[in-house]
């Protein structure tokens, strides 16, 4: 791991600390359980097996303003340097500036603000914000909520962007023939409430 990417994970970590202490007492906090969730890719590949991964190191929270629901909040941040998938041979390609540029930009990230959630439903539509690559853009995201215990919610959920809009795959790799444009994000996230 380069010095940029431990800095933005320091970064990451007081600004998740700064939020904590922020919080009031109204409000709860939900952290990943890192040892039970998954965030998982696919990219569909013509005449060959899709491009399948996840990314084994990743951290967030979700905020819930409880008293007025003006603040609820969920941040996920990734790190790219975790990423394995199975045409692992190219691992050092998709890392380069080609595709995500891994020692310039380390992490991904998706950060919703000001979402409504009703605790009777399990369904939750929302807009989020995924940045890659330094390059941000609003995304629909729909979330279902499984309720386990009452200090414990399992958080399911896909979304799926275009490459090219973030720069995935540049020069020769831009061309959607062979390796297609979308690319799908499954998450299944356990929270626990802190």
């Amino acid at each position: 791991m380069n010095w940029q990417g431990n800095i933005l994970k320091v970064i990451f970590s007081l600004f998740l600390i700064f939020l904590y202490c922020k919080q009031t007492l109204a409000n709860d906090l939900w952290t990943i359980d890192k040892n039970i969730s998954s965030i998982e890719f696919e990219v569909p590949v013509l005449f060959a097996k899709n491009v399948i991964g996840k990314f084994n190191t990743f951290d967030g929270f979700v905020s819930l303003d409880l008293s007025n629901q003006n603040n609820n909040k969920a941040l996920i941040n990734v790190d790219i340097d975790s990423l394995n998938f199975n045409y692992k041979r190219y691992k050092d390609l998709v890392l380069s500036e080609v595709f995500f540029d891994a020692k310039k930009f380390p992490s991904g990230l998706i950060d919703t603000n000001n979402f409504k959630f009703d605790y009777e439903d399990n369904k939750i539509n929302l807009i989020g914000e995924l940045t890659i690559k330094g390059k941000s853009q609003k995304i629909p995201i729909d979330i279902e909520v499984i309720k386990l215990a009452s200090e414990l919610v399992q958080i399911k959920s896909e979304i799926s962007f275009s490459r090219n809009e973030f720069d995935i795959g540049t020069g020769s790799w831009k061309n959607t023939t062979i390796l297609k444009d979308e690319i799908k994000i499954k998450a299944n996230i356990f929270l626990f409430k802190e």
